[in-house]
């Protein structure tokens, strides 16, 4: 039955009520009856006292719902084909009708507006059940929430079509919550609807659709009895032991791009390259349908499965060679990857890998795996897949302007153009904070000159069509970008209206109620970690610091001057993990004591360097990141402490320049200076020469960290601008 011929019926029904209301006959009500008529009226006035909307309109509605609820009794008690125990149920249904709305709106389960249209519907179904017709139709039309309540009224649990209409239901929960179809059918396998909806499912996430398939349930069954290609291939994986190896290429499978024979071989190779190799040749073929906008099937199990083989077939063991010296020994787990293939190895490993892992190992070997060792040339093998985070990870290690000199110069001009474009159009910041990182590591002025023409344009462009984020993140680049050129005398922190960059205030780095700075620094028990620790000690031991050994920490307190406390966890037994519980016992102390320290500074290496931000305190307004590669971590710190100044190399990270950090710093806060950063760097810079010079050079500032200002000046301007 059509919409149209429901609201002819509803009106001819209520017309019928409104004639028997407009006699006002109300037949003699027995005593045995008295009392259900009674349950209705008090449920009226439970629902009359709800919070329903009170409008004109809304109160009309009402009103023309309690009115028919009494008409209802009327017509029950007036209709002669029903005995006392049919009218008794009806009654009862009506009253359930009503219990049922005022606990769905009570639970937020049902629009207040819904009150009227469920009463009508609730006619309908009355005299479909009296003319023994099926209510399915009249639920196939109606709203979840309304067709749950009436579905689950009382006087209709007999209705022929009550089966039918509680299948529907579970039609419209899965069509009003289209990425929970599975967990839905869990509770209703033997659905009707249950075929058609495990194929939408399937293709939506064929990932879940695997896991379900594979549970050996009443869903897991009907999901194996499918007949259908994809289903049917996805039910035959989930049965496999191997299958979860297989699964990555299932879109190549279910098109025949590939056969489970021809994955098999690689399988049962001991090396981890051919697997890999497959993986690799997998995304790169999807790489083409992704930038058309069209997702392969499974393509987030298979760059999972290409990271997780990166990481542990080939970053874990170069990662834990870090100290051997022979290069030949340390990157033997390389041989046999192409370029191709290394490059993806640097993308998938981006959050694992140790600065000399890429720096002298996976980077250098891309080219040296060429015949012709152009970057233009890999990023055309590769199909330009994710070039954009291969670039901003050649600039956080200073490979940047060595990618670029690699291709032809128009080429690269245009890759950096392309770099800078469009970066409104994603849904995170990501993008535009690596093109503000990226633009301090290149030193060919004239490329320079190129991003910031580019980025003139993209703004030109979004200021045009009015579009809100690319105006903020190219016009925030823009002032960023000018900025770095001296002469265009641009004070940043004014200019973004954002906290000083160029300067720490010694204010804002002292605790606010004892006046004193508080300063962390973070030890680790290798072997490194005792020098650089004993290091640390000798150059405090003087008349202006007096230091107090704990059993787990130390605190160095200064004599003269500005009250400072530097508190460092011992470096203590790594391999009994003694490092660690002393820093977490220093924690503990700093808490329980109202100690909120404004400087952290790691002293570690860089695969230490994530334990240290997940337990640095967030009261940092100050950070330095003493290991190599520690411009990789801007974010995260950002993240743990927002705003706070940021200190880290690009790639090697040396004691001897950390500790000439830690020595101006604190000597500086000791005096009661501030932090002007230009001044501190310059005078640093001429105290380290040679190769420590260069060491240092890789180091970057707070008033440089471009991310860092952007990501800062970004969430400032994009809230004010709300």
């Amino acid at each position: 039955m059509g919409v149209k011929q429901l609201s002819i019926l509803i009106f001819s029904l209520l017309s019928t009520i409104s004639v028997v209301k407009a006699q006002d006959i109300m037949p003699p009500i027995p005593a045995i009856r008295q009392l259900h008529h009674e349950y209705i009226l008090r449920s009226l006035n439970a629902i009359d006292s709800l919070h329903l909307p009170r409008a004109g309109v809304e109160q009309a509605q009402i009103d023309s719902a309690q009115k028919m609820i009494n008409l209802f009794r009327i017509r029950i008690e007036q209709n002669q084909q029903l005995d006392n125990n049919g009218k008794y149920k009806w009654l009862r249904g009506v009253n359930d009708l009503l219990v049922g709305f005022r606990s769905a709106f009570e639970a937020r389960n049902i629009p207040p507006l819904e009150y009227l249209p469920l009463v009508k519907a609730y006619a309908l179904a009355m005299q479909k059940d009296w003319d023994q017709s099926s209510i399915a139709p009249l639920v196939k039309t109606m709203l979840l929430e309304t067709a749950t309540v009436l579905t689950d009224n009382f006087a209709l649990k007999s209705n022929i079509g009550i089966e039918a209409a509680k299948d529907l239901l579970v039609l419209k929960q899965c069509e009003r919550n289209p990425t929970r179809i599975l967990a839905i059918l869990t509770r209703y396998p033997q659905s009707s609807y249950a075929d058609s909806l495990i194929i939408v499912a399937g293709k939506k996430d064929p990932e879940e659709l695997y896991s379900y398939a594979a549970a050996p349930n009443a869903l897991g069954r009907k999901i194996q009895s499918v007949n259908h290609p994809l289903i049917k291939l996805i039910s035959r994986l989930s049965l496999m032991r191997t299958g979860r190896m297989y699964f990555p290429f299932l879109d190549q499978l279910n098109s025949g791009a590939l056969s489970m024979d021809s994955i098999t071989p690689y399988l049962r190779n001991d090396s981890a390259v051919p697997y890999f190799r497959l993986l690799v040749q997998a995304r790169i073929a999807y790489a083409e349908r992704m930038r058309r906008g069209d997702t392969p099937m499974a393509v987030q199990v298979l760059n999972a499965k290409l990271k997780s083989k990166a990481i542990d077939g080939f970053i874990n063991d170069i990662n834990a060679l870090h100290t051997e010296k022979n290069e030949t020994i340390r990157f033997k787990k390389l041989e046999g990857l192409n370029a191709i293939e290394l490059y993806y190895l640097a993308l998938m490993g981006e959050e694992e890998m140790y600065t000399s892992s890429f720096v002298s190992g996976v980077y250098p070997r891309i080219f040296t795996q060429m015949s012709i060792p152009r970057s233009d040339s890999l990023l055309t093998q590769v199909k330009y897949d994710s070039y954009k985070k291969f670039i901003k990870m050649a600039a956080a290690y200073n490979k940047l302007d060595d990618f670029l000199s690699r291709m032809d110069r128009y080429d690269a001009e245009n890759l950096m153009k392309k770099f800078v474009m469009g970066l409104e159009k994603t849904n995170s910041l990501e993008d535009a904070v690596d093109v503000a990182d990226s633009y301090s590591s290149i030193y060919d002025l004239q490329l320079r000159k190129l991003m910031v023409n580019q980025v003139n344009f993209e703004l030109e462009r979004c200021l045009q069509t009015k579009i809100k984020k690319g105006e903020i993140v190219y016009g925030l680049l823009q002032k960023i970008f000018t900025s770095l050129d001296s002469t265009n005398k641009i004070d940043l922190s004014q200019t973004l209206g954002i906290p000083p960059i160029y300067e720490l205030p010694i204010t804002l780095l002292k605790d606010t109620v004892s006046g004193k700075i508080n300063l962390q620094q973070f030890f680790y028990g290798d072997k490194d970690g005792g020098v650089v620790f004993n290091a640390f000690l000798k150059k405090f031991t003087n008349s202006n610091w007096k230091i107090i050994k704990k059993s787990q920490w130390v605190e160095v307190n200064s004599v003269k001057g500005t009250p400072i406390t530097i508190y460092a966890n011992l470096p203590l037994d790594e391999t009994l993990e003694l490092d660690s519980q002393a820093q977490d016992s220093l924690n503990s102390y700093l808490e329980d004591n109202n100690i909120h320290p404004s400087i952290v500074i790691h002293r570690g290496h860089s695969y230490y360097l994530k334990q240290t931000i997940q337990k640095m305190p967030s009261s940092a307004k100050l950070v330095v990141l003493g290991s190599c590669g520690g411009y990789q971590k801007l974010n995260d710190v950002l993240e743990r402490s927002p705003g706070a100044h940021i200190i880290s190399s690009k790639q090697i990270g040396a004691g001897i320049i950390n500790q000439g950090l830690i020595d101006v710093i604190a000597e500086q806060l000791r005096s009661g200076k501030n932090l002007n950063w230009p001044q501190l760097w310059n005078s640093l810079a001429i105290r380290f020469v040679g190769s420590n010079r260069e060491k240092f050079d890789d180091y970057v500032p707070p008033h440089k960290n471009l991310g860092a200002i952007f990501i800062t000046a970004f969430n400032t301007r994009f809230a004010s601008s709300d």
